[in-house]
């Protein structure tokens, strides 16, 4: 087409209503070419208002289209590594647990095993792990709540008590930070604190710190 018949298209696109990028996706003429034939036919104050108006609703469907396609993409990406790593065997499990307990795991105190984080799901895999490895009972646990003086204490703990499925009389007093959880921001948390299973057993701590010193002199 040639350039008279690109300005002449352009310019009756643009009689029509059509923003400067409609008109270059149609014609394939770029923005400053059109803003130099176009000057003299700007749009009405409504008809930006309408191209902003349907400009938000594609971004928000685009928005959505991502949105679906990046859960459908994890999702079959879930489904495919949980075929590959499970069932764990039971020394992978051991290993698991054990790195876990490595990183976030109390070392300190040799009297018990206790392990603290915001996350209700590494403290469920950790009960797992020591019910599985090391036979423990889930009524031997005792938990630690650090909380803030905003948050509704009892609803907290009966938060954690089902989740963990433990009782709540296993639970001590909770410490209560005077500082404010609306104050805190929470990103990469989950806002119900910071929770600590514990286990109160000399043999079982000494017998865990032995085997992370393992962990730590295995070839370089």
């Amino acid at each position: 087409m040639s350039r008279i018949k690109l300005r002449e298209r352009a310019l009756e696109l643009r009689k029509e209503g059509k923003s400067y990028s409609q008109i270059k996706n149609e014609t394939g003429v770029s923005k400053s070419t059109l803003s130099s034939w176009l000057r003299d036919y700007p749009l009405s104050r409504e008809r930006i208002n309408q191209l902003r108006a349907n400009s938000e609703i594609r971004i928000e469907k685009f928005r959505q289209t991502m949105f679906k396609k990046r859960e459908e993409r994890l999702n079959n990406l879930y489904n495919f590594e949980k075929k590959r790593i499970l069932p764990f065997l039971k020394k992978e499990l051991f290993v698991a647990g054990l790195a876990l307990y490595w990183g976030e795991g109390s070392k300190a105190d040799w009297s018990r095993v206790a392990l603290a984080n915001t996350d209700p799901q590494v403290l469920k895999f950790f009960i797992y792990w020591l019910k599985s490895i090391y036979k423990v009972q889930s009524k031997d646990l005792k938990v630690a709540l650090q909380l803030y003086k905003d948050m509704d204490i009892k609803k907290e703990i009966k938060y954690w008590a089902e989740f963990l499925n433990i009782s709540i009389k296993q639970f001590i007093k909770p410490y209560i930070k005077e500082s404010l959880s609306c104050r805190i921001n929470h990103k990469g948390s989950f806002g119900h604190g910071t929770c600590t299973i514990m286990f109160n057993k000399v043999e079982l701590k000494e017998k865990i710190m032995m085997q992370l010193k393992i962990l730590t002199e295995l070839p370089k």
